[in-house]
């Protein structure tokens, strides 16, 4: 009696975190202010790829949000600067997904600043994590991510020379931070100087890799 219990309560366990895999709300953040970019063609590609295995996919492209990219008094300010309707609905959206994915250029080795302001704007405390001790509260467990990423750099230098700071900031200081888990990383790199084949190459990987999620 023991192991059919024990049987029973390993499938109602696994079973809807199976159908999760299977059927995920993905949530997908186009971080280039042009979305003729070529970061914006990767993130549709991977949009495509995703939505042939039956996830439910949403992209996002920054650009198109109302809101004021100036966190104006900080993090301190009481009342809280308010959140523009955008915003609050963007909360929503990350609040619902089970995958979240943001693509954006490298530039000056860093996030540009779309992306940025819209985290400052976006992953408050309260919302995104929250100090209830000296260490902080992830409050966005649950969810997964990936970023991809597009660089004229090629890696060598972006690693050695840079000490990769992008990737320490969007992984780590952002999407860890709050809880996201796992966190995969996609980049391409040397995109300025790529051939014509070479991205369209880049676009059909990305395109298997968002039907592989």
């Amino acid at each position: 009696m023991e192991y059919k219990t024990l049987i029973i309560i390993m499938l109602t366990t696994l079973i809807p975190k199976v159908l999760k895999l299977a059927h995920m709300k993905i949530l997908i953040l186009q971080g280039h202010p042009n979305k003729n970019s070529f970061v914006s063609a990767l993130a549709q590609k991977y949009a495509e790829g995703a939505r042939t295995k039956g996830h439910e996919v949403e992209l996002i492209h920054l650009i198109d949000l109302q809101f004021d990219p100036v966190l104006h008094q900080g993090y301190h300010q009481n009342p809280p600067q308010a959140l523009e309707a955008d915003l609050q609905m963007m909360q929503e959206k990350i609040t619902a997904c089970d995958h979240l994915v943001v693509a954006f250029p490298m530039w000056w080795a860093s996030l540009p600043s779309l992306l940025k302001a819209f985290f400052e704007r976006t992953f408050l405390p309260g919302y995104a994590f929250e100090y209830t001790s000296k260490v902080p509260t992830k409050l966005l467990k649950g969810r997964s991510a990936r970023y991809i990423m597009t660089m004229d750099s090629p890696a060598f230098y972006y690693r050695l020379f840079l000490g990769a700071p992008g990737f320490t900031i969007i992984k780590k200081s952002i999407l860890q931070f709050c809880g996201f888990s796992p966190i995969k990383r996609t980049v391409y790199y040397g995109v300025r100087n790529a051939s014509e084949q070479k991205r369209k190459n880049w676009l059909k990987k990305v395109r298997i890799l968002g039907s592989n999620e």
